[in-house]
């Protein structure tokens, strides 16, 4: 099995970047912690708030599914579904 790698960034609407930062760091502890979890950086721009970039790594696609399932259901998942996310996921 290879690992998963998603990469790319966010544009959070300014009216939620108050709720986002603040998950923000519950939903980077909560990601480390899962198995499978190789590497998980969110970092907000330096000259645009409202963008962040996004890098994640999982030992294998399963991993990575877990994840995924996991943040549809969590409070992070609720707080960011109005972010428009710009992605790629390299296998």
């Amino acid at each position: 099995m290879s690992k998963v790698i998603l990469k790319g960034f966010i544009i959070v609407p300014e009216s939620y970047l108050g709720d986002v930062k603040e998950e923000l760091i519950n939903h980077k502890q909560l990601t480390l912690a899962e198995s499978g979890c190789i590497a998980f950086d969110v970092v907000q721009c330096s000259t645009n708030p409202c963008r962040f970039d996004v890098y994640e790594e999982f030992i294998d696609r399963d991993s990575f599914e877990r994840h995924q399932a996991r943040v549809k259901v969590s409070v992070w998942g609720k707080v960011s579904a109005n972010v428009e996310r710009h992605y790629e996921i390299l296998e």
